[in-house]
Order: structure tokens, then C-alpha cells, then sequence
């Protein structure tokens, strides 16, 4: 499912106009993004947690020349861990 799929069928089941869905998906989004910019978690009960995780340095294999080794640099990744009431609905 994509955004525009999602945005049907929200605005389906809510009655809502597809703007109001679309505005309300793109300020969930932007508000998720905004608190992981400052390394807050967000967790949305019985659904999951998003959150920041610090990756750190590490040597890797260039695929294209996998003899050659590159430096992979220290990143900060986003991470989403689900919710018991998702999980429990996807294993149904």
C-alpha cells in the first residue's frame, strides 16, 4: 500500500475528505520526523515506537569490488518496533 492508497482508505472508514486525510497523514509524518530530529521517541500505544539508534564506524566490502574494503561511517538510523496489539493483529 502506498500513501495515496492509504489516504482512500482512511478517508473510507473516517467520512473525511481526502485533503483533510492527507493533511492530517503528512502532519503525523513531519511530527515523527521533527521528535526523531531530537532524538525523541514516539510511541503510539498499541501500535509501536519510533525511535533513533546511533550505528557506529564500521569496515564493510565495496559490492562492486568485493576484494576492496571501505570505511562505513557513524550514522544515526530510525527504528520502528511494534506494538503488542499489532503484533498480536498480524499474527492472527
Amino acid at each position: 500500500m502506498n500513501k495515496t492508497e492509504l489516504i482512500e482508505k482512511v478517508t473510507e472508514k473516517t467520512g473525511q475528505t481526502k485533503n483533510d486525510v492527507d493533511n492530517t497523514i503528512n502532519s503525523f509524518i513531519e511530527v515523527v520526523t521533527e521528535s526523531l530530529q531530537r532524538k525523541e521517541k514516539v510511541q503510539v500505544t498499541g501500535f509501536g515506537t519510533f525511535k533513533t539508534r546511533e550505528r557506529k564506524a564500521r569496515k564493510g566490502r565495496n559490492p562492486q569490488k568485493p576484494e576492496e574494503e571501505i570505511e562505513i561511517p557513524a550514522s544515526t538510523v530510525a527504528t520502528f518496533k511494534a506494538g503488542k496489539n499489532l503484533k498480536d493483529s498480524v499474527n492472527k
